[in-house]
């Protein structure tokens, strides 16, 4: 049977792309095995096993160290394709290719246009750091034996650099999710699952909930996911502190086990550089719950929420236009009933997993003839 390794030195272990949707795939077909570095231990885990190369000491060591550690864990495994995963596993890319290993690398975003919005680098540092990591790119991938691209609009970036590449979308397991699909959408809260930040809508969130408690609006708000940028003490909830709810990263079925009564999911991407060109997973997910979707009005979203009638589209910079979606849903269950059904229906027949994993499996088997 032939051995496959993941290799990760920034995911968790359980990514939900990588090991949930990924592996899960291909360990049907072959063996799997999922490098990461998060200080954890080994394990077996639905038939994947995963291999730590240690836990990394703050970002810079992640940057500079964690690469290696994989890079030689993995290479200690022999296996017969190995498929990387993030920007800092470029080097570890190439180095296997050279010694005669079948590489894949997947980009799970425009690396180039994520850079200019890194909080933890200069202003005046990003744009020579995406530039050099945009040439570093157009030297190495083509090199490599595929590529994996997480969005269709990816296409025109990288299809030019390699003549083997696949988009594997991140639309849902709508089977994995089937438990969490809920026809008592009965309270007024909020869900939203993923990182947590400003630039994905948490101060404008924050602001449009401060509205509805002026307004004598009750409602709660359930966050899952981590705080990026800033700590839960540091926030400004000052008149929403009862209402608003952060319990940190948690397994997916642990999450969406909170949504259940949820009348809206949120994912209020500001218009900043990758956002605008890639989809939001969390919108799909949503959708297969049957949880209606309050979304930033970017074409690529209109075009999916809009045409199904499965949410609302707004200016994700406006803290009224946010509170008004949500004071509608609240008011109009039918509606929400109604968005819900729509959603499920939309997942069901255009945006899930099945489809990504035939492109995935048709790149492998392109790849090892």
């Amino acid at each position: 049977m032939k051995h496959i390794v993941h290799m990760t030195s920034a995911h968790p272990r359980y990514d939900t792309r990588i090991f949930l949707k990924e592996c899960g795939a291909l360990a049907e077909t072959f063996r799997v095995s999922l490098v990461v570095a998060d200080g954890k231990g080994d394990e077996v885990k639905t038939g994947v096993g995963i291999v730590d190369a240690g836990a990394s000491k703050g970002r810079t060591d992640r940057i500079v160290n964690a690469a290696s550690r994989v890079y030689r864990k993995a290479l200690a495994l022999d296996a017969d394709l190995y498929h990387c995963h993030d920007p800092e596993l470029l080097w570890a890319a190439l180095r296997l290719k050279r010694r005669g290993k079948i590489v894949v690398f997947d980009i799970h975003e425009m690396v180039t246009e994520q850079i200019k919005s890194k909080h933890y680098l200069p202003k005046w540092l990003r744009a020579g750091v995406a530039l050099a990591y945009g040439m570093l790119e157009r030297v190495l991938l083509p090199k490599l034996d595929g590529l994996v691209l997480a969005e269709a609009s990816y296409r025109s970036r990288y299809a030019p650099l390699n003549d083997t590449v696949a988009v594997v979308q991140n639309m849902p397991d709508d089977a994995f999710l089937a438990p969490f699909v809920s026809s008592q959408r009965d309270r007024n809260e909020l869900f939203y699952v993923g990182a947590i930040s400003d630039a994905r809508g948490l101060d404008v969130t924050l602001r449009a909930l401060k509205l509805l408690k002026q307004r004598g609006v009750a409602f709660k708000m359930h966050y899952i996911g981590n705080l990026q940028g800033s700590t839960r003490e540091g926030l400004d909830l000052e008149g929403i502190e009862e209402e608003v709810v952060f319990y940190g990263r948690l397994t997916l079925d642990e999450a969406y086990g909170l949504s259940l009564h949820a009348k809206a999911g949120l994912s209020v991407l500001q218009p900043i550089g990758n956002y605008l060109h890639s989809y939001s997973t969390k919108i799909f997910e949503y959708m297969a719950i049957g949880l209606p979707v309050i979304t930033s009005d970017f074409e690529l979203y209109k075009d999916v929420v809009e045409k199904h009638r499965c949410g609302i589209c707004i200016d994700p910079r406006s803290p009224e236009a946010l509170a008004e979606a949500i004071v509608f849903l609240f008011d109009h269950p039918d509606a929400v009933a109604r968005m819900g059904e729509n959603g499920k229906e939309a997942v069901h027949s255009v945006y899930n997993w099945s489809h990504e994993k035939a492109a995935l499996m048709r790149l492998y088997g392109a790849v090892m003839q």
